[in-house]
Formats: C-alpha cells, structure tokens, sequence
C-alpha cells in the first residue's frame, strides 16, 4: 500500500537486532532514509529545538526504538551523532588506540575495536571453570545435566564494555529525560516474563506482560538490551530501592517493537531487521554442505522471520477488518455515530490504530552475503558490503511510497 510519507505528522524509526552485521544494515537503511529527505533529529533539548524546530519541514525523525544492536545505534543517533560519525567509527575498526577522549561537542565517534564490544566475564568463568575440572564424577543424568550442575557460567562475556564505550566517549547525555527526542530501549526481565522498555516515564511501572523502567542511563539500558545468551551475560542495573534487577536481550519476547512507536504517538513506523533465512540458488547450493553453523543460523533465521511475518500479517488482517467493518457500515446505512462507536470497539480490543502506517525494511532472499556474513565482524570491507546491502534494501521499500 502506498502511503503519503510528507503528511505523516511523527515519525518513528524501530531498529531490530543481530550484532555488528545489523549495525551496519542499519546505518545502510538510514541512508537510504536520507537519500529520500528524511533528518535524524537528536541530542539535547536546545540542540534539537534550535536544529529541528516545531516549524521544521516534515520527515524529520523524532522517535527512536532500538532492541540490542538496534539500542546501540538508536542511541546513537538520538545522541545528535551523524550517519557519516557511525560509519567512521566502524570503518576504523579494530585499530589501535586514536587518543579520542569523552566527546565535548557531536563530532567524531572513537573508533569501535573488538574490546569495546567484548568483556571477558572472568569471574563467572573463573567460577565456574574449577568445577568441572575438579569434578570426580560426570554426575547423574546426561549431558544436558552435566552442564546444568558443573558449568554456572552465565555468560562467555559482559557488556560492560559497551556500557563503558557510550558512557565514556558518546553520550555526553546519558538520562533518557535530558534528550530532545524520544528514546525506547527494549530489554527482557531476566528472572521474569516481562517484556522491559527503557525510557523517560513518569514512573517505573509494570503489567502483566511489560516492564516499563525510569531509573536506567541509557549506557546501562544499551548493555541490557545487547545482553545475548549465552555470548552475553545477563546485565544487572540497580533500582532507587537498591535492589539489582538483570536484563538481558531485548527481542528474546519480541522481534519487532514497533507497538512502542505506535503507543508513544507515532503515524509512520520505520522499521528495520536484520534477518532473512537463506533461498536456495544454484550458484551457493544446499546449505548441507556449509556445516552446523550455518545451519543452526538458518534454523535461527527461520523462527525469526516466521515471528516477525506473524507479526505484520497481524497488523494487515487487523486492517482489513477494520475496512471491511467501515465499508459495511457505510453501504448499510449505519447512522455516523453507530459507524464511530463499532469502530472504536474494534480499535480498543485489538489495539489497532488505523492512521499508524508501517514500512519494514530488510534484506532480499537473494542477499546472500548478508546471510553468510558473521555477527560480529569489525573487518571495513565486510561492514561497507553490508552497509550497501542496507540502502538498497531502504531504497526497494521506500519506492512505492509517495514523498
């Protein structure tokens, strides 16, 4: 469906996860967004109202939702950081130390290296290590039990150092209420089943399925939500009341957030993934031959999107009813205030919102490098391929919409 983006009034831009890869698919799609007219409002609240007016031309996005790899770039740009300062920062890589300091001004990034990603998470491994080797026996049960009883280790590494990495050297505002724009980082309750978002609320609050979390810095909020078992441990934050509650990633729940942007007065959710499962093709062939890895990662791959197709086909069934309903009405004759009292009805029991309109952005089956790539690869020449594989996927998605 086509839809006519210069008359939307808030745009909300959902960034999805799947490591350093979807970083870079990320920052290719928001090229694509600007190759169209769209602005990435952010920072501080006088540096987006002397940037980004109320009087600003359209297209300006002023809403952010990231999950995991998602969370680090949406944090980045509601920073008041540019597309040019991202790519900058992840073509330099893993190279040596520049000597950036804590930015003063929304210039340069420090360049990104493997251990501003990567924290060793020595203590549960030194904890947990011993154990096995100290072990007399292999334990009851089969091995499945064995690692369960003898290997406690919560994860291989931390995200305290990209916690550390946006503290330090990128947000020189780190409180979600000190942003111009709106901020929403998701996250999942560890030792609950609540689906948690970070943000500038009024006050921490919880439902039945979601936590919704006040007293997070956004560094702490990025590292929660990044937290992918078992690579990562689940990160712990501290509540007012002193007691450390622990996050871990933030699309365990929920593939695609893009409810939060709606919730939060949104009339055009961008939303961009990362992920798309392999289509056979001569040239590569079965994905038999490539080994577990690769097919685990199809495995993988195929659960997501299955959940994230379910999740537009929902909102496009939801749709149609909503038309059909009103049609109906108006052929048959319903009095105006019948029409508007059923369609409300229908509204409030599915959480419809009929002026929100959706543009999902992700790789073609036919991206075959995107799939292939690994997660978290810092090398230039791969991140400027993915980059390239982002704007196109932008541009493809974008064509059949009216600027």
């Amino acid at each position: 469906m086509s839809v006519n983006l210069r008359q939307k009034k808030k745009i909300g831009l959902v960034l999805s996860g799947g490591g350093i890869k979807a970083a870079a698919f990320h920052i290719g799609v928001c090229l694509a967004l600007k190759e169209k007219g769209f602005k990435f409002a952010g920072g501080s609240k006088d540096l987006v109202a002397r940037n980004f007016p109320d009087s600003s031309p359209d297209l300006s996005i002023r809403l952010y939702v990231g999950s995991s790899a998602g969370a680090f770039v949406s944090a980045i740009l509601s920073a008041g950081y540019s597309l040019e300062a991202l790519i900058n920062a992840f073509d330099v890589g893993a190279g040596q130390d520049p000597r950036f300091t804590k930015a003063d001004s929304l210039g340069n990034l420090k360049p990104i290296r493997y251990r501003d990603i990567f924290s060793v998470n020595g203590r549960g491994l030194l904890k947990s290590i011993p154990n096995v080797l100290m072990a007399k026996s292999v334990g009851k049960g089969g091995l499945e039990a064995l690692i369960k009883d003898k290997f406690k280790v919560n994860g291989f590494f931390t995200t305290r150092a990209v916690e550390k990495y946006l503290r330090n050297y990128a947000l020189s505002h780190n409180d979600f209420s000190q942003l111009g724009v709106e901020l929403f980082i998701i996250g999942t309750q560890l030792n609950h089943t609540r689906k948690t978002i970070f943000g500038n609320f009024a006050e921490t609050s919880k439902t039945s399925n979601v936590h919704f979390v006040n007293y997070a810095k956004i560094s702490e909020a990025v590292a929660a939500s990044t937290s992918l078992p078992p690579v990562f441990a689940p990160y712990g934050i501290r509540a007012p009341d002193g007691k450390e509650m622990f996050f871990f990633d933030g699309e365990i729940r929920e593939t695609l957030s893009t409810h939060v942007a709606a919730d939060n007065g949104a009339d055009l959710v961008i939303a961009s993934y990362s992920v798309h499962p392999y289509h056979y093709t001569p040239e590569i062939g079965s994905l038999h031959k490539f080994g577990i890895p690769v097919i685990l990662n199809q495995a993988l791959y195929q659960v997501i999107q299955q959940k994230i197709d379910r999740h537009i086909r929902n909102k496009e069934e939801i749709r149609s009813i909503y038309t059909q309903i009103d049609q109906f009405s108006r052929q048959s004759g319903l009095s105006e205030e019948s029409r508007e009292k059923l369609l409300e009805i229908v509204c409030k029991e599915t959480g419809f919102k009929p002026s929100v309109d959706y543009v999902y952005i992700h790789p073609r089956p036919h991206d075959h490098e995107m799939f292939f790539a690994d997660h978290f690869n810092l090398n230039p020449q791969v991140l400027e391929r993915i980059v390239r594989i982002g704007f196109k996927s932008g541009l493809l998605a974008l064509r059949t919409h009216v600027f």
